[in-house]
């Protein structure tokens, strides 16, 4: 039997680079493991509440629900802003099949009217797991991207239920509603006046999802109810804003007014606004879209930066609400003030008398009645029948520059009326006692060199007839619950008394024969007692010199007042510019309709003279040329 060959002998450096490397790999196992327990001992002691929290994140997802805004109504209880339900749609791109992107962007973009390229690099981006596609869709669109959807096997497409704002009536007293935005907040009117009141409570609801935000087949769902946000009563009654923008449409398009028309019906004796109108409007369901044919051509025509700011000017000329927003010069209207003040300080009496010849000079300044008419001596009332600028000049050199400019501010003509809406000018444009001189007395009494709004005007002749109290306008009469419930009602306000009811008797009584023998014969109404004073004004600021303001102020019944409308239309292209030949007709059909509608019955008035004249044109006009010769 052989033996055994013998076992080679290890020579010393072998064995030693055996024992190096077993030292090496002890040492890295040791690094490794020490390495392993301070990461360990990092994640529980320091970053345990981090990871924590992105657990948790990753577990649950909020969706918000939407709450519904408050309800607006009119006096009458016609709903007036609502709310209707609409689709929200967005996409996951992460959870969407890659082979079906391309197929995905044709068709959502052909449905949803957007650009396709534009959708499929949206689509192409692995890494989004959230993006809008539309906001606000209505039903029918929501159903065919679902129907698509469904057909082509295309997942990750959400369609998420919403709510938007909802005029039912539609142009119908835009001006004062306002709109909202994409988000429902007020952008405009009382929209952006009662916001907060309007806006509810949105609801949460809480999903499980994995680490990459997909909803888990396991979920759970938690529910925080949306909250209706409350809701306003207006004192705006419905049918009488009918009456009001009916009228003032048919004046505008009939007397081609360029810069819109403006109209204020309001209770004299609290201050309620019973209808109010820019007119023409715009649909606040599609604010955006300009309802002015001429005004959409202009912009059309222009491109690039210019047409985006000629569009950006006209929607927001378009929003604005005149009869709260812009300043105006009155004209002769403003004669009611004037006289009223006079009297209540004392300066005149009712039996005053002045004279009117070719001119009256003042400091150097000549100025003249309207077509240089003379009227030789009159009577106050006379002198406010025949809107004769030489007379009231005369007046106000008796009141004197500061009893003039301290009536001015107690009939809340030198500051907001504080109506709840917004965008009044914060002032007016007038001139102090220490910067008038006895030319800016004069044009100043005959309502022409101060600017005012068309809501302080009204507000100011509804304290001359009410018995001298200046109330603050409002538009809201309640604050209602989601139900319909009143939670608060407003109250008239009352900020001053301004004149003595004795003066407030006699503006009545010189009101009247202006309507019945003067230039506002045009606001008669068979079987009503009416109050009134027609203004045309010259619009200083304008390029056009002819440029005029055709306004009429009425009053009814004014033996015992109770309605009050004023009728400016700005800029009117017709046979005249009269206020007295234009407005007044517009004031009375409306006063009339109020009248009847409001239950106020016809009495038996005393039949009047005829006027001589045999046209409107022969009338007396509103006396505001004030240009000196």
């Amino acid at each position: 039997m052989p033996k055994p060959e013998p076992r080679p002998l290890r020579t010393l450096p072998e064995r030693t680079f055996r024992a190096r490397a077993r030292l090496v790999a002890a040492l890295m196992c040791c690094v490794c493991f020490a390495g392993l327990a301070a990461r360990l001992a990092y994640l529980q002691l320091f970053a345990g509440g981090w990871y924590t929290n992105r657990a948790l994140g990753q577990q649950l997802r909020d969706t918000v629900v939407p709450a519904d805004r408050g309800r607006i109504y009119s006096a009458d209880g016609v709903l007036l802003a609502a709310n209707s339900s609409c689709w929200t749609l967005r996409a996951s791109p992460r959870e969407m099949p890659e082979e079906k992107l391309s197929l995905a962007a044709d068709g959502l973009a052909e449905i949803l009217e957007l650009d396709k390229a534009a959708l499929l690099e949206k689509f192409s981006d692995r890494t989004s797991n959230d993006c809008l596609l539309r906001y606000r869709v209505e039903r029918d669109t929501a159903d065919r991207v679902r129907d698509f959807c469904e057909e082509n096997g295309i997942t990750g497409i959400r369609i998420n239920q919403d709510s938007k704002r909802w005029y039912p009536e539609g142009e119908f007293l835009a001006s004062v509603l306002g709109f909202t935005n994409v988000d429902n907040a007020g952008v405009s009117g009382l929209e952006l006046k009662y916001n907060d009141v309007l806006t509810g409570q949105n609801g949460v609801v809480l999903t499980a999802v994995n680490a990459w935000g997909y909803t888990l087949e396991q979920s759970y769902e938690t529910e925080k109810v949306p909250l209706e946000g409350s809701g306003l009563r207006l004192t705006v009654d419905a049918n009488i804003q009918h009456y009001l923008e009916n009228a003032l449409d048919y004046a505008v398009k009939e007397h081609h007014v360029a810069a819109r028309a403006v109209g204020i019906v309001m209770d004299v004796n609290t201050g309620a606004v019973l209808a109010m109108s820019t007119t023409p409007s715009y649909d606040p369901n599609q604010p955006r879209v300009l309802a002015d044919k001429a005004a959409r051509s202009m912009v059309d025509a222009l491109t690039g930066d210019e047409r985006k700011a000629a569009l950006q000017l006209a929607q927001q000329t378009q929003w604005r609400n005149k009869a709260v927003s812009d300043l105006y010069e009155p004209g002769s209207v403003f004669k009611l003030i004037t006289c009223a003040a006079a009297l209540d300080a004392g300066a005149i009496s009712k039996s005053s008398s002045f004279y009117c010849g070719e001119f009256i000079s003042v400091a150097g300044t000549r100025f003249h009645c309207a077509n240089h008419k003379r009227h030789g001596a009159q009577t106050v009332t006379q002198a406010l029948e025949n809107s004769c600028n030489q007379s009231f000049i005369q007046i106000g050199a008796r009141l004197g520059k500061e009893a003039f400019c301290d009536y001015f501010a107690a009939f809340g003509l030198r500051e907001p009326t504080g109506i709840d809406l917004p965008a009044e000018p914060k002032k007016s444009l007038y001139y102090t006692a220490d910067r008038m001189g006895p030319v800016e007395l004069a044009s100043c009494a005959f309502g022409q060199s101060s600017k005012i709004s068309y809501l302080e005007m009204a507000s100011a002749v509804c304290a001359v007839v009410n018995g001298g109290k200046l109330l603050q306008p409002r538009v809201v009469d309640a604050i209602l619950g989601p139900e319909g419930e009143v939670i608060e009602t407003l109250s008239p306000v009352c900020k001053r008394q301004v004149l003595k009811p004795e003066t407030s008797q006699i503006m009545r009584e010189m009101m009247e024969a202006v309507v019945l023998y003067g230039g506002g014969r045009n606001a008669r109404i068979a079987g009503y007692r009416v109050g009134g004073k027609s203004g045309t004004s010259q619009k200083l600021d304008s390029a056009d010199e002819k440029a005029r303001i055709a306004s009429f102020v009425a009053v009814a019944p004014i033996d015992d007042p109770r309605f009050l409308c004023l009728v400016c239309l700005d800029e009117p292209h017709s046979w005249t510019t009269a206020g007295g030949s234009l407005s007044a007709p517009v004031c009375a059909e409306v006063l009339e309709q109020t009248l009847v509608y409001k239950g106020i019955p016809r009495a038996a008035v005393p039949e009047q003279p005829a006027p001589t004249a045999e046209t409107a044109a022969d009338l007396p006009e509103d006396g505001d040329s004030f240009d000196g010769a």
